[in-house]
């Protein structure tokens, strides 16, 4: 794929569910019950059903790919990233609180890839609206990450 050079996911509610909350609101510490990650109030933790086909794509095709996370706490969702073993995908990773725009400035700064050639997926509208802005393809991801809409906005770019 010619035009685009790397793909940038938000963490929650776009690649994982942290049982209906977001990864900040958590009770550490975290931990494997049963196959499951769950933190002290067994709030299981999950990548979305399509997520680790999405990714493996994407290594198959050998598009970079980054995370672009405005959590709260940057250290839990590093720990969630270990635990699910998906750490190792993502060539880059912009977790902590600030605006996706200044994310986005250190992924452009950090890669050399112009924003043009950037697909991000994102829950929130807001974050869809100021990445766009930049000139990223940015996707609203309404209901967590599928295969069908990855390939919708991937083949298009």
């Amino acid at each position: 794929m010619p035009g685009l050079e790397l793909i940038v996911f938000d963490l929650d509610f776009t690649l994982w569910d942290c049982g209906g909350t977001w990864c900040d609101c958590l009770s550490p510490p975290f931990r494997t019950e049963k196959r499951r990650i769950v933190d002290r109030t067994r709030r299981h933790i999950r990548c979305y059903d399509d997520v680790d086909a999405i990714l493996e794509y994407c290594d198959q095709q050998a598009v970079p790919m980054a995370l672009a996370s405005r959590t709260e706490q940057p250290a839990w969702a590093r720990q969630l990233l270990e635990l699910l073993a998906i750490t190792h995908r993502f060539a880059y990773a912009e977790i902590y609180p600030s605006s996706k725009v200044r994310h986005f400035a250190a992924l452009h700064q950090a890669s050399r890839i112009p924003y043009e050639k950037m697909l991000f997926f994102d829950d929130e509208m807001r974050n869809i609206r100021e990445v766009g802005e930049l000139g990223v393809t940015a996707v609203h991801v309404p209901d967590g990450m599928t295969t069908e809409l990855f390939q919708t906005h991937y083949n298009r770019f």
